[in-house]
């Protein structure tokens, strides 16, 4: 072997072991799965009282990237998936309907959550997604979608105040205060 070729070797190798590795870290690593109680109640807020109220789930599956407590990346990265005992007639009735609901993509092998489906049936009228809690972290909203089928889906997605603060623009003036540690 030449000195070209062990040059090259020397550069693609050390590549690829890195491309792997970032892989791995997006897709898998620091994502866990939770449990109904680590998930913990699951609220929608009340067109009449404009107060959140619990809401019912069976068959809860949760991931987030949180590990003994402490969050390992952004707020963004929560999702879970249930079955909801209520009709979406009942749910569209009594809780806020949420404005411009985007699902977020979740690592493939979280099966359950499939954004592309749930975007294209809350496209298409046949979900309907709901105000679970704003600002559950800074400029993150916490959403709940429910689809015909009673699968429910919940995610978490920047706000106005949020998208601003990233972007590194000016808040609207409807936002709230950022925390100084943010």
């Amino acid at each position: 072997m030449n000195a070209t070729r062990l040059a090259i070797l020397g550069i693609l190798i050390p590549a690829f072991l890195g491309g792997a590795f970032m892989y791995y870290n997006l897709v898998y690593a620091g994502y866990g799965e939770l449990t109904q109680e680590e998930v913990g109640e699951i609220q929608l807020i009340s067109i009449v009282t404009g107060e959140a109220e619990p809401m019912m789930l069976d068959n809860v599956k949760a991931i987030d990237t949180i590990e003994d407590g402490v969050r390992l990346s952004g707020a963004i990265s929560f999702r879970v998936c249930f079955d909801a005992p209520q009709s979406l007639a009942m749910l569209s009735e009594t809780y806020v309907i949420m404005d411009e609901p985007v699902p977020l993509t979740a690592p493939s092998w979280f099966e359950c959550f499939d954004a592309q489906e749930i975007g294209k049936a809350l496209e298409d009228g046949e979900a309907i997604a709901f105000m679970s809690e704003e600002n559950i972290s800074y400029g993150v909203d916490r959403v709940v979608a429910v689809l015909p089928d009673g699968r429910g889906f919940v995610w978490h997605q920047l706000n106005a105040c949020g998208e601003a603060v990233f972007a590194g623009d000016n808040t609207p003036e409807d936002c709230p205060e950022p925390p100084e540690d943010f």
